[in-house]
């Protein structure tokens, strides 16, 4: 996907021609004052723009909603919304509710299943342009609008004040839906999943009455939002509201200096690019890199870890992509970051009689973190299916794996596996909605491709493998002594469909444990009309 569509294409939107630019009145003011468009606190150019209405005559139509990253669904809403600020995402909504149109809201686009794209969704407000960055002295925290990509937030935490959060690899991922899911990243072994730093949130709700308002929700103990601010931190997207500010900060970080309020950033990154090509792996070789790579985990995931700041993301492709790759980064600031990194790659190729080949770097932090960026190159039909492992592959569970990768096939599948745990499990489950806390690895399981026609066969592929490897658990990875679920911002609607789970375990289950009744009674509070909802939202409790 071109960096036009993951950043947002939007500078001063009311310039160009063809839209509706909304005013709202404000009351008792004059009729000229109240048609003065409203300032933007966000935007590219922080340039004065009004609530932005694009309907399907619209040149910018066709932009706006193919902005989502899998290409399998493309929604047709009847209008969409580009908002600058707070108040107009509550213009916005109270508009589509006076119409009777279904709302979903795009930040950054990178949503797996077609949840925007529902052909239910006859109103999109699109958040991109809602992009400040900046430090609150009132709340001694920092403020990220959604429509931030994690690499503008990573610049400007970083240049301006020298911290970071934990968040993803990918710098064009939108920071509204990621931080909802919980967020994770890189730096999570180190600090946490981003989640474990967000101080409070600002959120579009709308009441029983049916007319939205804006709300503050903190974390403080005596907040009697807390709950809202709770719900927030890996409840998930599209659940209880818009949000339309986050505020960072580290629980247990004081002072005025911002500089000493989140994680600071490492000094560089050092990394290694380790590949073993398909032609030289027999099941025998695949199968003790799987069990060395489980077992460094089950060693080395306490909090405290030396390797805590070690990231790995090991891509096991199928055998059409040539080769399996481990990519493994460290803070190269960290003493004997060498070494470590040097031992991790010895441990996890250890008795295999395969050399792998092995590409070596260093770069300064925030260099290489901008430099992760993604494109699909055209593929980017996709479906995506997650697990949390807390215990290493079973035999079994291996031989599945190479069963399914080393078939002769054109399906581009890929089993990722993720260094986790360490800082991660330090925090109770339900400290946060973000309940996995005991995990050692997470799995990203997906299938990519670009040919419509070839939908079937890579959908029935990846349905297939994640079913065989969770096959002693009803095919899904229930929440046991080995798995412990699955992650939200990997959202996956076969889990609520019984031919492919079952284990009898509801799909609320499977992404939140113990934590979904809580869930629940948010729901009811802040959404009691459920107008926020996707085929995986929370349920108003019965």
């Amino acid at each position: 996907m071109n960096e036009l569509t993951r950043r947002g294409f939007l500078g001063s939107a009311a310039a160009v021609g063809g839209a509706t630019v909304v005013t709202s009145a404000v009351t008792g003011a004059p009729a000229a004052q109240a048609a003065v468009p409203e300032a933007a606190e966000g935007g590219a150019c922080g340039a004065p723009t009004a609530l932005v209405q694009v309907d399907r005559a619209d040149r910018r139509y066709q932009d706006l909603v193919s902005r989502g990253f899998n290409g399998r669904f493309r929604g047709k809403p009847d209008v969409v919304y580009v908002v600058h600020t707070a108040d107009q995402v509550v213009d916005a909504v109270n508009r589509a509710l006076e119409a009777g149109r279904r709302i979903a809201v795009r930040s950054g686009g990178h949503c797996f299943e077609g949840f925007v794209d529902d052909p239910a969704v006859r109103a999109v407000i699109d958040m991109s342009e809602m992009r400040q960055v900046s430090f609150d002295t009132a709340r001694q925290a920092f403020a990220v609008e959604p429509g931030a990509t994690l690499g503008e937030t990573y610049r400007s935490l970083y240049l301006n004040w020298g911290v970071t959060i934990p968040a993803g690899v990918c710098p064009q991922v939108g920071v509204g839906g990621h931080v909802l899911g919980g967020g994770y990243g890189p730096l999570s072994r180190r600090d946490g999943v981003v989640a474990d730093h967000l101080y409070a949130v600002e959120v579009v709700v709308v009441d029983a009455s049916g007319r939205a308002r804006k709300v503050v929700a903190t974390s403080a103990a005596n907040d009697p939002n807390r709950e809202l601010w709770w719900a927030h931190t890996g409840g998930g997207g599209g659940n209880f509201g818009i949000v339309t500010r986050y505020w960072f900060r580290t629980p247990g970080a004081t002072g005025s200096d911002p500089s000493a309020l989140l994680p600071k950033a490492p000094e560089s990154t050092l990394r290694h690019i380790v590949t073993w090509d398909w032609s030289a792996l027999t099941e025998k070789a695949f199968t003790r890199i799987i069990d060395n790579h489980g077992a460094w985990h089950q060693r080395n995931s306490a909090a405290g870890t030396p390797y805590a700041s070690l990231h790995s993301v090991f891509y096991l492709n199928s055998r059409a992509a040539g080769q399996i790759v481990l990519d493994v980064q460290i803070d190269g600031g960290l003493n004997g970051a060498e070494g470590l990194l040097n031992d991790f790659v010895a441990a996890i190729n250890e008795g295999t009689g395969v050399e792998p080949a092995v590409q070596r770097s260093t770069e300064p932090w925030l260099r290489a973190t901008l430099a992760n960026k993604f494109d699909t190159g055209g593929f980017d039909r996709t479906k995506s299916k997650g697990a949390y492992l807390r215990k290493p592959w079973t035999a079994d569970q291996c031989a599945t794996l190479y069963r399914y990768l080393s078939a002769d096939s054109q399906v581009w599948g890929e089993v990722s596996l993720y260094s986790y745990g360490a800082k991660v499990n330090s925090v109770p489950e339900t400290a946060t909605a973000t309940a996995q806390r005991d995990s050692i690895i997470k799995v990203w399981m997906s299938a990519t491709w670009m040919d419509p026609a070839q939908d079937d066969a890579n959908v029935a592929w990846i349905r297939n493998i994640y079913r065989d490897v969770f096959a002693a658990t009803g095919g899904v990875p229930v929440p046991n002594d080995r798995t412990e679920g699955t992650f939200i911002n990997y959202p996956d609607i076969d889990l609520t469909d019984p031919e492919w789970n079952t284990s009898g375990v509801p799909w609320y289950v499977l992404y939140y444990k113990g934590n979904y009744p809580r869930l629940q009674k948010v729901k009811a509070r802040w959404d009691p009309k459920n107008v926020f909802r996707h085929a995986l939202s929370v349920r108003l409790p019965d």
